[in-house]
């Protein structure tokens, strides 16, 4: 029993680290948010948006990657509803990532244009939005169900597609 939860355990525990470093990011994005609405155009605050794109363009996609092609093909084998809904959002939140590319990428040839600029202060809420539900789904819901379905033996196979 031991072994199982020590696998368990690992597997989860670093999708879960993986959660916690994006709900840092979303945090700094939404810091940023909050600043862009209620100062204007900041070079500090756009790094930070700067920073949260870059994040989400290569940690983001990654992290949703092992998820759809390591774990939810076998947690499937078991139950599909909770992670169609995951696919689903991680879709959702695709669409969203590439609005918000292309609004940076705008206010980055025009700062000056308060339209932009509100636009980016609301793409960046509503992917922190979206973004820390999925992850609290995840945690709460998902993962509880790996724990409770998959064997020592799935887990070492998710493992191994994930690396």
């Amino acid at each position: 029993m031991i072994k199982r939860k020590r696998v368990i355990l690992d597997t989860i525990a670093e999708f879960m680290q993986e959660h916690d470093d994006a709900v840092h990011q979303l945090h700094e994005l939404n810091d940023a948010a909050k600043q862009l609405a209620t100062y204007g155009f900041s070079k500090q605050a756009f790094k930070k948006v700067l920073l949260g794109l870059r994040y989400m363009q290569n940690e983001v996609g990654e992290h949703n990657k092992k998820e759809e092609e390591a774990l939810f093909p076998i947690l499937e084998r078991y139950v599909e509803g909770p992670t169609q809904v995951m696919r689903d959002e991680h879709f959702v939140l695709y669409q969203q990532f590439v609005k918000f590319h292309e609004c940076v990428e705008a206010v980055k040839k025009n700062s000056n244009d308060k339209k932009l600029l509100l636009r980016l202060v609301s793409l960046s809420r509503t992917i922190v939005k979206i973004f820390v539900n999925h992850i609290h789904k995840e945690n709460y819901i998902l993962f509880p169900l790996v724990q409770r379905f998959l064997t020592k033996e799935e887990l070492r196979e998710v493992a191994k597609k994930m690396h």
